[in-house]
């Protein structure tokens, strides 16, 4: 597991708040004395200037600074957003530091996916809460901009090349893709040219879309759980296919006959061979004996539990020994099996290779984690409080800032020009997900199977978490305040890139670098398809 990083969350967020109290007064002591009085000319121009008496805005709570001019709210942004990226670290480092003391299960897959997206979802929430409808379906913008942003940026600039990774990260990206079906739903009527049913996809989008995301934290939760049986399923295949080719390489002739059944002399002769003590009988410490002998070094193999499988496979009488017929009759089942799952070799006992090889490869790609370095943690007492306070703060700086934040990013617009989408599409994701970003390439560089698949497991569902968790707040606002769903080419951007990246991750498990650079872009290409489909086309 990582080790945390040492925190003094409060002390850094009343450092900040001050030092930006101190600058943000400076700038407004500074342009009161530059603001035209009515006979001197001003010297700043109104893009620059932090503050002037004619223009007024509304406070955020009634006391958090603002602004009408540029350069203040761009000021704003960059404190807002910072305030949100820490944040966004406190709730990752408290939930990381949670899941190391009450390991996965129900912290992993109900907590865990809900406080990553949890910053997201604030912004999403008050983006569209707050103010008149007329109001909120303005800034509602900033809202679908944050979801795209983050959805294209996570599956976009974070990608790289020359990796593998494993089979549970294939379907991580096609439960991501999956993820995008609300969107769908939500979009029919405007596909249809229909005005009379928006209303009720929104309905119908947001129950699809809280399904889906109950859905997916119940697979986080059992997914631990079921990855270990495979694994340790695909480990025993890979067993049986090792004793089957030493047995094979042991033989002093074929182990099946030229009809497919088992050759009874030449398996008599093993089991001779494996019988020691020859009492007639083939016992655990035989069996143990034989399978150390194959040495599976490839594979972080349980030795007793491989034992009492192969044991289990031969003993149809259950009296915890094998004789002579139970494994002639043990092995003609596992030739059975390795021929049914081969290439046709007729004539040959080459399946028995291509069995081994297959049966390896399962294992590789199911992900072995015998690399991961398990470590105690000390003072687990002091550690769940800690953890705690994390996710207390991370929450808490999340639900104050989140509505300044709006309100600074929908005021720069107003002051610049500039549509709120595109602002929020490059701005805000990177505040809120920065952290996971860093994080994800570093883990990324290493190119390891282990590090590779849970970072691209851990980017595939964070977008799928924006898409069920946060799309869902978000058509709980359209349908509850009764506001306009009027964004076909934001939907469009996020369908093609959740798509496109799904479908890599589905078919594909090494992204050479082609792949990348497709990925990489994606991300100019979003921007420009909307500003086309939106201000060439009149798509909204």
């Amino acid at each position: 597991m990582r080790r945390q990083p040492k925190h003094r969350p409060l002390l850094t967020v009343v450092v900040f708040l001050v030092l930006c109290g101190l600058t943000y007064g400076r700038f407004i002591a500074d342009q009161s004395d530059l603001v035209s009085d009515g006979v001197h000319s001003s010297k700043v121009s109104n893009f620059l200037r932090l503050y002037a008496p004619e223009e007024t805005c509304e406070q955020t709570y009634g006391f958090m600074p603002c602004t009408s001019t540029a350069l203040g709210n761009l000021f704003l942004i960059l404190v807002y957003g910072y305030l949100m990226f820490l944040a966004a670290t406190y709730l990752s480092s408290g939930s990381e530091l949670l899941l190391e003391i009450l390991g996965p299960g129900i912290v992993g897959g109900l907590f865990l996916p809900i406080l990553g997206a949890l910053p997201d979802a604030m912004l999403i929430l008050v983006s569209g809460l707050s103010g008149s409808v007329e109001t909120a379906q303005s800034q509602v913008s900033v809202g679908i901009g944050l979801l795209a942003g983050s959805t294209v940026m996570l599956l976009t600039v974070i990608w790289g090349s020359g990796i593998s990774t494993d089979i549970w990260t294939s379907y991580a990206g096609i439960i991501m893709a999956i993820s995008v079906v609300p969107f769908i739903i939500v979009q029919l009527p405007q596909i249809l040219h229909s005005n009379s049913g928006r209303h009720l996809s929104v309905l119908i989008g947001l129950i699809v879309s809280a399904s889906l995301l109950v859905s997916y934290c119940l697979y986080q939760v059992f997914q631990p759980w079921v990855q270990r049986r495979r694994l340790a399923y695909a480990k025993h295949k890979h067993v049986i296919s090792g004793i089957l080719k030493h047995l094979k390489m042991r033989a002093l002739g074929r182990l099946s006959t030229e009809d497919g059944k088992p050759n009874e002399e030449v398996l008599e002769k093993l089991f001779k061979a494996i019988d020691e003590n020859e009492d007639g009988y083939l016992s655990h410490s035989e069996l143990r004996a034989l399978i150390l002998g194959i040495q599976f070094n490839e594979i972080n193999l349980d030795q007793d539990d491989a034992v009492e499988k192969v044991m289990k496979d031969f003993d149809i009488t259950l009296d915890s020994r094998v004789d002579r017929r139970e494994f002639i009759d043990g092995v003609g089942r596992w030739l059975q099996e390795a021929k049914s799952a081969a290439s046709n070799h007729a004539g040959s006992m080459k399946y028995i290779d291509e069995f081994h090889m297959r049966t390896k490869r399962d294992h590789d790609l199911l992900g072995e984690q015998s690399d991961e370095i398990v470590e105690g943690v000390d003072n687990p007492r002091w550690n769940s409080i800690k953890a705690v306070l994390l996710l207390l703060l991370g929450t808490a700086i999340a639900a104050a800032f989140a509505d300044p934040l709006v309100d600074a990013v929908d005021n720069f617009s107003n002051a610049t020009k500039i549509p709120t989408f595109f602002i929020s599409f490059i701005a805000l994701p990177l505040a809120t997900n920065s952290s996971e970003a860093v994080s994800a390439i570093i883990f990324a560089s290493r190119k390891k199977l282990r590090s590779a698949s849970l970072t691209f497991s851990e980017l595939y569902g964070a977008v799928t978490m924006n898409n069920a968790l946060c799309l869902s707040v978000f058509l709980a606002l359209v349908y509850v305040r009764g506001l306009v769903w009027d964004f076909s080419s934001e939907v469009l951007v996020i369908l093609i890139v959740c798509i496109v990246m799904g479908v890599f991750a589905s078919i594909r498990t090494t992204f050479p670098l082609w792949t990348a650079l497709l990925a990489f872009i994606l991300y100019p290409f979003s921007l420009a398809l909307v500003y086309v489909l939106d201000y060439v086309f009149g798509w909204s």
